[in-house]
């Protein structure tokens, strides 16, 4: 598994930066909660990572190896995404959603190889979708479409994981179950960069934090360093950070 690292990374968009100067490690084996308000430039910066979108100025690589010299076949083996709002518009079931995080693994023609059906079982069991996988992808729930797209996300076993708001939509039950996924992810050795808005959650499951504002990071180390003051600043409310045996909550005032 590898570091990825964004180095003095810029990106302008319509004239309008929109991500300045950001550099960051995202570790291999830890999850990295990317937090911040709307409009402070965290999909951006999955996008960047993900190796989507070219910056404008910096560099980024994974393993050391320039992002943007890596065959698009490989990194599509080595590295998942998940955007924020994903969409199906064709009537495929979902076992057939899942199977297409395979497709970098798969050859060029044939059905799908019969090795991979243990994957996509377990993919649809660990996120609560065994009894849907008949199901047609456009007869979801938003929440159980969320659910799918995780599980087409991580079905490959990805090398690197980026999520954007991947909790969305879902009921506390499920959001919790991904989270743990998640956070299996990354100790199972996989580098994982989740972007959330659940400040309570991204911090009881992160190792470290990455705070954007303006397009800035504000800070970006361990999740336990993360205090009232950091998330103030960055929301511009008064906050509370409890951490306790139960976990950690995020209370504003």
């Amino acid at each position: 598994m590898s570091d990825l690292m964004l180095a003095a990374v810029t990106v302008r968009r319509g004239g309008r930066t929109v991500l300045a100067d950001a550099s960051v490690t995202f570790a291999a084996g830890r999850l990295t909660a990317v937090i911040g308000p709307n409009g402070a430039g965290k999909s951006t910066l999955l996008a960047v990572a993900a190796g989507l979108l070219s910056p404008d100025a910096g560099s980024v690589t994974l393993g050391g190896e320039p992002l943007a010299t890596v065959n698009a076949r490989a990194l599509a083996r080595r590295r998942a995404f998940l955007p924020q709002n994903p969409a199906i518009a064709w009537p495929i079931s979902v076992e057939r959603v899942v199977a297409l995080g395979l497709t970098a693994h798969l050859p060029a023609f044939g059905d799908l190889p019969r090795r991979y059906g243990g994957a996509i079982d377990l993919a649809l069991a660990r996120h609560d979708l065994t009894s849907l996988r008949h199901r047609a992808a456009t007869e979801l729930s938003g929440g159980e479409l969320a659910r799918v797209m995780l599980a087409r996300a991580t079905v490959g076993d990805p090398e690197l994981l980026l999520a954007d708001e991947p909790t969305a939509g879902l009921d506390p039950r499920h959001a919790l179950d991904a989270a743990a996924q998640l956070r299996a992810r990354a100790d199972a050795g996989c580098t994982v960069v989740v972007a959330l808005h659940d400040l309570s959650l991204a911090l009881r499951i992160a190792d470290d934090v990455v705070a954007l504002k303006g397009g800035r990071v504000m800070e970006a180390g361990a999740a336990a360093n993360v205090d009232d003051a950091l998330i103030a600043e960055l929301y511009d409310v008064d906050a509370r950070v409890t951490r306790d045996c139960a976990g950690v909550v995020v209370r504003f005032a």
